[in-house]
């Protein structure tokens, strides 16, 4: 599975890219199908002072169709995390279909 990472507007430290990379490949357990996945972080501004401001939308190419998930929260691993794992559910889904 080919994974491209892309964030914008400031450059992520290697070990986030360690950490995506590593979770993003444990959605081939779930599904061994899967194309290639983009994981596109970025920073959103907010007039609250308690406000979620990193945003995670990752998109999984399958065969038939992408699926797409967008989590914001206080860190990009966090995000990434739940990201990764809304996705999970919709690939399990998605296999319980085709059976």
């Amino acid at each position: 599975m080919n994974v491209t990472i892309e964030a914008i507007h400031f450059n992520p430290a290697a070990s986030l890219e360690e950490f995506i990379q590593e979770k993003v490949s444990k959605l081939s357990q779930v599904a061994d199908d899967i194309i290639k996945a983009e994981v596109f972080l970025s920073l959103e501004r907010s007039q609250s002072v308690n406000y979620d401001s990193k945003v995670a939308k990752v998109r999984i190419e399958v065969p038939g169709g992408a699926i797409f998930a967008e989590k914001r929260s206080k860190s990009f691993e966090e995000s990434t995390d739940t990201a990764l794992e809304a996705l999970r559910v919709q690939l399990l889904k998605r296999k319980e279909k085709q059976q």
